[in-house]
């Protein structure tokens, strides 16, 4: 898979109403390629659903005090 592909992918798999079956026809690849590219799929949506949501969360800063 693309990376436009994987981002394409992880769209839409934040919608609940897309399946992994519906998004590997829609992308012309397999079930297990879309797992194999998407690995927080493993962990069931909600693992996905934290992985896209904290990626786009800035990093909180550490105070040396």
């Amino acid at each position: 898979m693309t990376d436009e592909q994987v981002r394409h992918a992880r769209d839409l798999l934040a919608r609940p109403e897309n399946t992994v079956t519906s998004i590997a026809k829609l992308l012309g690849v397999s079930r297990n390629t879309i797992y194999n590219y998407v690995p927080e799929l493993k962990g069931g949506r909600l693992a996905l659903a934290e992985s896209i949501n904290t990626a786009e969360l800035p990093r909180p800063s550490r105070s040396e005090d």
